[in-house]
């Protein structure tokens, strides 16, 4: 079993804003072998507030009760903030237990840390979703890198601390395209209560894309760390050499120097070896999560 703190920029059924995270967090609550011990909000997507109360209202619809829910900081400029301390408390109480997936800027990571210098070494595990290490481009459009930039100062501290930590960069979860075939798969089974919910709240981001970047569908980027957790298998392991300052994560960049003496070392996987066993692993955690009455 997995003990997990998901900390996320949930706009999932926002306007023109990404659903990847709330789609994870759906996975996330499908999977028999995660224990979801609670969930941060972090800006990226959009504002805190957004954020937040975007997921309070996805928490709402779900039925959610059992799981806490706590507010992260503003920017980068104060990041004290509920979900630091929260992040904090449970990783004191349980050393070595907790895996935090994270998925949006990493200011609440670094409010932890200010809080409980040991907050990076009492972690099992920090899986990221973020970074680059050549331009993002999809067909033909260069994308700016999101995560790491929002908060480089925080990014570089995770990055660098004494945790093991794991980057799904945008790079391998352009493998990762909810497509054609994946929409269709949701349109074609009128059973799943979850399913209808997941189209209704998705529909408008498919298009968005398709006009944006001319694609039929959208990348599932945070889902992609996600699956990592609970199927590392299906990645390959990557241990690289990175000597990025925050000036580098200004823009997201992962400078890897395999022959440095001073780095930090980062498991950063290139491949998801089988992306169909992928999508039928999303499918039916999904298909898991049931919404109330």
């Amino acid at each position: 079993m997995h003990k997990v703190i998901f900390d996320c920029d949930n706009t999932m059924g926002v306007k023109n804003k990404d659903v990847d995270d709330g789609l994870t967090l759906l996975y996330l609550l499908g999977r028999r072998d995660i224990d979801l011990l609670g969930v941060t909000t972090t800006f990226g997507n959009s504002t805190i507030d957004v954020v937040h109360n975007n997921t309070c209202e996805m928490f709402d619809k779900l039925g959610i009760k059992n799981i806490p829910l706590y507010k992260g900081a503003p920017s980068k400029m104060d990041r004290k903030s509920a979900a630091a301390e929260y992040l904090a408390e449970m990783v004191q109480k349980s050393p070595g237990e907790i895996t935090l997936l994270a998925t949006g800027s990493l200011t609440n990571l670094l409010g932890a840390y200010e809080l409980d210098n040991t907050f990076f070494r009492n972690l099992n595990e920090i899986v990221l979703m973020g970074g680059i290490t050549e331009p993002l481009i999809i067909n033909g459009k260069n994308l700016d890198e999101l995560n790491f930039s929002c908060d480089p100062e925080a990014s570089y501290k995770v990055l660098s601390s004494d945790s093991k930590v794991t980057v799904l960069t945008g790079h391998i979860c352009l493998q990762a395209l909810f497509g054609e075939n994946e929409y269709k798969r949701l349109m074609e089974n009128n059973s799943m209560k979850i399913y209808e919910y997941i189209k209704e709240k998705t529909i408008d981001w498919f298009e968005f894309v398709m006009k944006e970047f001319g694609i039929k569908g959208f990348y599932n980027w945070d889902i992609v760390a996600a699956v990592y957790i609970t199927h590392p298998e299906l990645f390959d392991e990557n241990f690289r050499k990175v000597v990025s300052t925050p000036e580098d994560l200004k823009t997201g960049y992962l400078k890897i120097d395999d022959s440095a003496s001073d780095y930090y070392a980062v498991n950063i996987p290139t491949k998801i070896k089988d992306v169909d066993k992928f999508n039928d692993i999303i499918f039916d955690a999904w298909g898991n999560v049931k919404l109330p009455r």
